[in-house]
């Protein structure tokens, strides 16, 4: 899975200390500088002083300032388990690879092993992998080494059958239905940063799919980067308790 950040509001916590000053201030903040907007907040330079507000906003549960910056991401080669997951979350904006526009007849089924077309599951091939919901604890290698051969002969069965219904003139969108849950797809995502912290309240959290929670936690390396005094507080104090923010 491959995850970048395509376009995102610019200086998105500047937006949230307007926001959030805007409902304390006599003075219609928009005429005013960023420096007047945050002079009576506690700092000594305007880093400080956005540092200081977004942690108070943070800590006092008032996440409506963190509704006005957007991010928007590409994600490649999820599965379509995945994504089922992910777009639970309603208030995210989607934009998914179509598998009855895309016919996927051009990916070889000997090169399943090499992860083409569709996600392979940690538990196939490592006997140490205890998943949720999991019966047992760690098996042999024996037992996972069956557990590799069968999962890889059933993803390359459906691949081949896909493609010979193709090639015997079925649409690709009645095609796809002979395909696996984890047949890989590309998705585009846009969400606000509050909502960005709560997918990662939910997606996350230790006892997610590890799928999702991988991409949840490159996306949050890539929302570090890009509004990094609200999610250093974040990563700092707030992950690791589940269902904190409003859905």
């Amino acid at each position: 899975m491959n995850v970048q950040l395509l376009e995102a509001t610019e200086n998105p916590e500047e937006l949230i200390c307007r926001g959030a000053r805007n409902d304390y201030m006599s003075e219609f903040n928009a005429d005013l500088s960023f420096e007047e907007t945050m002079a009576s907040i506690e700092g000594e330079t305007i880093e400080e002083k956005k540092r200081t507000l977004i942690a108070h906003l943070l800590q006092h549960g008032h996440y409506g300032p963190f509704e006005h910056p957007s991010a928007t991401f590409a994600v490649k080669g999820m599965s379509r388990a995945c994504m089922a997951q992910l777009t639970r979350h309603r208030h995210v904006s989607f934009d998914v690879q179509s598998m009855r526009y895309v016919a996927f007849d051009d990916v070889d089924p000997a090169d399943v092993e090499a992860g083409a077309m569709v996600v392979t599951p940690p538990s196939a091939t490592d006997a140490n992998w205890i998943g949720r919901n999991q019966k047992g604890g760690t098996v042999d290698e024996e037992i996972v080494a069956k557990r590799e051969e069968l999962f890889l002969q059933s993803v390359r069965g459906s691949v081949e059958d896909y493609q010979e219904l193709l090639d015997l003139g079925m649409p690709p969108e009645d095609a796809r239905f002979v395909l696996p849950i984890g047949t890989k797809v590309n998705l585009v995502m846009t969400l606000n940063v509050r909502m960005l912290m709560h997918v990662a309240d939910m997606r996350a959290a230790a006892d997610s799919q590890w799928e999702i929670r991988e991409l949840t936690e490159e996306v949050l390396a890539k929302a570090a980067e890009w509004c990094p005094l609200t999610f250093a507080y974040y990563e700092e104090k707030m992950q690791g308790r589940k269902n904190r923010l409003a859905p």
